[in-house]
This record gives C-alpha cells, sequence and structure tokens, in this order.
C-alpha cells in the first residue's frame, strides 16, 4: 500500500510539474460512525477521530488537483441475538484511506469556500479481535472508496490558513465478518456512510 500511494503521489507531480500553485493541508477531525444492520442485529463501526494530509497542484485557476491520505482508528462492535445478544467490541480497526480527486474554489481572497471529490482505496485492518465471539481473526481488506467534501479556506496571509471542512466516505460493499463457534458468516453487502468535521493548516506555496 506504501508503493500504491507513491504511485499516486508521483502521478500527480508529473502531470501537473508546470503548476505555479501548490497546498499542503495537515488536517485532524471527529469522525461518526455508522451501523451495518442485518435482521434485527447490527454491526457498528464506533465515532472517532481521524487526521490525515492533503497535497493539491493547481491545474487550473481556483482548479486543484489532489492526493488525499486519512487514517481513522475506531472499534467494530456487535449485537447479535446468537451470538452476542449485548452489544460487545467485536474488534479494534484502523481504516486507511487514500484518494485521488479534485478540488473547485468558488471564488479568491482571503475568504475561499471550496467543494471537492476523490476515488480511491480503503483499507479495513482489524486488530485485538475478541476470540470470545469470532471463530477466527479477521482479515484485512481493501475496498474502492470515493470522498466527498465541501467548506472554506481562511486565508491570514499569503502563505497560510485554515482549513474547516465537512466530508463524506463512501467504501463500496462493505466486507461481512465470521463468528460463532459454528464459523457462521455475517455480510452486510452494501455501502457504508461515513461522515464527519476537520480542520487544518492550510500552507500555500506560488512560484510566481
Amino acid at each position: 500500500m506504501k508503493k500504491l500511494s507513491l504511485i499516486f503521489l508521483m502521478s500527480i507531480l508529473f502531470f501537473n510539474a508546470n503548476s505555479q500553485v501548490i497546498e499542503l493541508t495537515p488536517t485532524y477531525g471527529y469522525q461518526f460512525g455508522a451501523k451495518l444492520g442485518y435482521g434485527p442485529n447490527y454491526l457498528k463501526i464506533q465515532d472517532s477521530g481521524q487526521f490525515g494530509i492533503t497535497l493539491g497542484v493547481e491545474t487550473y485557476s481556483g482548479l486543484m488537483a489532489e492526493f488525499t491520505y486519512i487514517n481513522m482508528s475506531s472499534e467494530l462492535r456487535i449485537k447479535d441475538f446468537v451470538f452476542a445478544p449485548f452489544e460487545s467490541r467485536l474488534a479494534d480497526l484502523n481504516i486507511d484511506w487514500f484518494l485521488i480527486g479534485a478540488t473547485r474554489y468558488f471564488k479568491e481572497g482571503k475568504v475561499k469556500p471550496f467543494a471537492g471529490a476523490g476515488l480511491g482505496l480503503v483499507v479495513v485492518s482489524p486488530k485485538n479481535e475478541n476470540l470470545e465471539i469470532l471463530s477466527n481473526g479477521l482479515s484485512s481488506t481493501t475496498k474502492f472508496a470515493f470522498n466527498f467534501k465541501a467548506g472554506v479556506n481562511i486565508m491570514v496571509s499569503e502563505v497560510v490558513g485554515f482549513k474547516l471542512q465537512g466530508d463524506l466516505f463512501f467504501p463500496v460493499n462493505w466486507a461481512g465478518v465470521y463468528v460463532g463457534p459454528g464459523g457462521a458468516s455475517i455480510s452486510t453487502g452494501s455501502t457504508v456512510i461515513l461522515g464527519g468535521f476537520s480542520g487544518g493548516l492550510v500552507f500555500r506555496i506560488d512560484k510566481n
């Protein structure tokens, strides 16, 4: 996966070698969880923090091509009338997003509202599984994913500013899990929507 992120990064830099504007934005935020129902039971991804970094290069005036990496550390919980009649921790989750996308600024100036979208991969890595419920340990999964975002940059100088944004993340076809001594399977077979808010610093380099 490190090789994949490096390829994404190099592709942006290669196709935009003549760009005059570069933005680097580290962020931290809060991510809402999601509940995945199957009949009267459910799996639940807990709310969590998130941190990330975005590298953007200007392709046209006000249009940024971007590579984004975001990490979330959460917890997967289960309520199942057979295996776990009371909501219980199933495993810890490490969730890594690798996205290539674009952001459009709607006006220039110190206050710059924007909207954007991206497409890429999400890697979900379980750890510290609850083996009292699970028949076997969970394996990592990689899924296609996309995201949407909107917010505002508030520039305090030509070089540094603050970013506030809201995010929606869509891992396509969330994977199921196996629980219980008999190895019974649970699969949601649907797309999960994770939403949240984040903020960070914007470092803007204009080579003009």
